[in-house]
């Protein structure tokens, strides 16, 4: 199928460049969450959303913010997994007579960051995340307002955080959609610490914790990330699964309890990789049109070629409706310059919105000389001819 959507490409005709509608979406599926959004890790596309941009109490998913800003300081190399952070009596105040999950660290006493990123992700200690936060910031309101400005940085155009643990607080809140974002970073920037959410349990301070990721335990493929559970949000999930060369990523929230959180995600997980599936269709740079005609150029045609690998995910039963399409203003002007974009490639089929990848010149085409565009322009008009 590729060959022959590389010929029907290479001899589609050049059309005026204009912005496509998406109107097409996800196909959806039902489901009891009262949000959620399932993504294709690799292509970023949307397999099923459900209010996926209405702000919602995130709880303790929202400690996956925490754990990024922990792992960038790991990763510039400010911070080592051995060094030890204090347990102030402001941080150990803040939770020691909470109902919320604890790491159940001894006021006055010390734990590295290794042992606290473990009691954040496995044991989900919201103790860990305040000891954590004043490490990184001085304090917990600092650390909050210094998240919302790096969530902002990273593409969570919605999230303001109030704290480091997700514990309920006016203003605290996310979308299913930035959850996913704020996944796929965790997953694509620091692959060194990911494997660290596929951590079964977790013993502390002579009390041993199990992961609350109910995935983990029975779904194959799960490796991450995070629940959450909060009177004001119900039962929550942020999931990550790979199977093969896929990986999907899944947040679920506003359940009524453990087992419907469980049963809807496996549920859903299983309907995402037995339905879709995703179609690598070009390698970044790879040539696209090999001939696009150039206007008054000292060479007559140009090859175009994908920017960036091109990958679309789609239900299989849509595959044989699936289109590409070439879009560009032809003939392209003189001067031209390798790399330059001209175009996108544009793939449609039933069920998604249109996804769109931009053409780039393949290599340059100076401008004719003044007599050379005075004798094409000439032959254009009155023979019709290229030059």
């Amino acid at each position: 199928m590729l060959a022959l959507f590389r010929r029907s490409l290479a001899a589609a005709l050049a059309v005026p460049l204009m912005a496509l509608s998406a109107t097409a979406g996800a196909q959806s599926i039902e489901t009891a969450a009262k949000q959620a959004i399932i993504i294709d890790y690799a292509s970023g596309q949307v397999l099923m959303e459900k209010n996926a941009d209405e702000l919602m109490v995130p709880s303790s998913m929202s400690k996956l913010m925490t754990v990024f800003m922990v792992f960038d300081k790991l990763k510039t190399g400010a911070w080592k997994p051995s060094d030890r952070l204090p347990v102030s009596e402001t941080a150990w105040k803040r939770h020691y007579k909470s109902e919320g999950s604890l790491m159940f660290l001894p006021v006055n006493s010390t734990a590295t960051v290794e042992e606290l990123l473990k009691g954040v992700v496995i044991q989900s200690g919201n103790d860990a995340c305040s000891v954590l936060a004043e490490a990184h910031s001085g304090s917990e309101e600092a650390f909050a307002e210094e998240e919302t400005r790096r969530a902002r940085q990273i593409g969570l155009t919605r999230s303001v955080f109030k704290n480091a643990s997700g514990w309920p607080e006016p203003g605290h809140l996310m979308t299913a959609r930035d959850l996913s974002v704020l996944a796929r970073h965790l997953i694509a920037d620091f692959p060194e610490y990911y494997p660290l959410f596929s951590q079964m349990e977790f013993v502390f301070n002579g009390i041993k914790q199990g992961n609350r990721n109910p995935l983990l335990y029975n779904t194959p493929g799960a490796d991450g990330l995070k629940t959450g559970h909060t009177e004001a949000a119900g039962y929550g999930l942020t999931a990550s699964i790979k199977r093969g060369n896929r990986r999907i990523i899944m947040i679920l929230n506003g359940m009524s309890s453990m087992k419907e959180r469980a049963e809807e995600s496996r549920r859903l997980t299983e309907w995402a990789f037995r339905e879709w599936e995703t179609y690598a269709l070009f390698k970044a740079g790879e040539e696209v049109i090999p001939d696009a005609e150039v206007w008054l150029g000292q060479k007559e045609t140009v090859p175009l070629l994908i920017k960036d690998s091109l990958e679309v995910s789609m239900q299989r039963r849509n595959r044989l409706e699936m289109k590409v399409t070439t879009v560009y203003n032809g003939p392209i002007a003189a001067p031209v310059k390798a790399g330059q974009e001209v175009g996108k490639v544009v793939v449609t089929a039933p069920g998604m919105a249109p996804v769109e990848v931009p053409m780039v010149a393949g290599a340059d085409v100076e401008k004719l000389g003044f007599a050379g565009r005075m004798s094409t322009a000439f032959k254009r008009v009155i023979w019709g001819k290229k030059g």
